[in-house]
This record gives structure tokens, sequence and C-alpha cells, in this order.
């Protein structure tokens, strides 16, 4: 993967999109339809993962037969929200290590401020894709992969459920080696950072609160 960016247009991608941003979409049915996009869109982010051969007995015959290479790669969930993504991941990559990234946004500065940080170890040794829904002014996502790169990261992805251009160009300026891949990028935040058209609190959505 060598593109910045991938925005995947597969039409079951684009279909549960739709049925996400939709506001009479219930808690349970968004939760669903992150768990089942999230899925499809680590198909994509995971498509060049290094493969080794390994012998193994068919009920025919020998073979040798692609395997996973290297150490497991490692989930990031940027809390809270990126949960909702890292779930649908696990079910396809059970075996991945994960970790976690709390940051909120001071609300006199607008910058973030992390209040966790718990990672496996090991992370130059690993592909690391940290997943967040929204990549809106990318000032959270810079941050954690900021911390995500002093932890040793050197091979890192970015996944999101949608992006709008400011956040993928601040991402781009501050972090160029880490592809991004998402399902769609929007018009443009409006005054209180929020992604346009959106769907509102990927969060709240997701948790059932507000």
């Amino acid at each position: 993967m060598t593109d910045h960016l991938t925005v995947v247009t597969h039409p079951l991608v684009q279909h549960k999109l739709t049925l996400m941003r939709d506001k009479e979409t219930s808690t349970a049915g968004f939760r669903q339809l992150l768990r089942e996009i999230s899925q499809l869109l680590a198909y994509e982010i995971t498509r060049e993962l290094p493969t080794e051969s390994r012998t193994i007995e068919t009920p025919l015959c020998p073979m040798d037969a692609p395997v996973l290479a290297g150490k497991k790669l490692a989930l990031i969930s940027i809390l809270r929200a990126g949960n909702g993504l890292l779930d649908g991941v696990l079910e396809l990559i059970p075996s991945a290590r994960v970790g976690f990234v709390g940051l909120y946004r001071d609300e006199k500065t607008l910058k973030p401020v992390q209040y966790y940080f718990k990672v496996p170890a090991d992370l130059q040794d690993r592909l690391v894709i940290a997943v967040d829904p929204m990549l809106a002014t990318g000032n959270s996502s810079v941050a954690a992969i900021d911390l995500l790169k002093q932890a040793g990261a050197t091979d890192i992805r970015f996944m999101c459920l949608l992006a709008a251009p400011e956040g993928v160009a601040r991402m781009k300026e501050a972090h160029p080696d880490v592809p991004i891949v998402t399902a769609a990028i929007d018009d443009h935040l409006n005054e209180h950072g929020y992604i346009v058209p959106g769907l509102g609190d990927a969060g709240d959505r997701m948790f059932g609160t507000k």
C-alpha cells in the first residue's frame, strides 16, 4: 500500500454507510453496521500483508500453502469511538494484538490531551493499524500517530469510516508515511468540527449517549 489515501467504493461499503448516515437508524443497527463495514475496510487495509509458505496436508496430498508472515499485527483503537471498528476487525483477525490511545479535546486550546496509552510490545516489528471512525480536524489522529511512533511503530496505517478534506490534509502534512483507508471523503467541517454531511457523533450513535 503506497497511496496516501484509499477510498473504498465497493457497493456493500457504500450501501452500509448510507444506512449509518440515516438518522433513523437505531443504536443497535448502527453498531451492527459499523462492525460489518469495518470488516470490509479491513479487507482493503490488509491487502498487502506479507505471507510465507508452509507445508500442510490436505485430505488428498501435501502442499505448500501461504500463511501470514512475521509478528502478529497490532490494532490500535483511538478511544472511544475506535472500539466500534476494532470489534469488527478483531472478528476478521482474532490473533491480532490490541492497544488503546485515549485522547480528549481541551475546550480552550482545542488541542488533544492524552489520558490513556497502552499498546503491545515490539511495535517496531509489527504492522500497526490505528482505527477511529471519524477523521475530522485530524488533530486527535495526528496526536495518536505521534504517540505510536514514539512507542516504536514504523509501519502504520490508519482506518476510518469517514474523512473530511481538512483531516486528510492535516494527516498528510504531519504523517505522509501513514496510508489512510476510508469509506468516503465528505464535503467539509462545520463550525463545531463535525463532518458534513457526515453521520453525527459516531461515539454517541454507537453507544446511545448524547
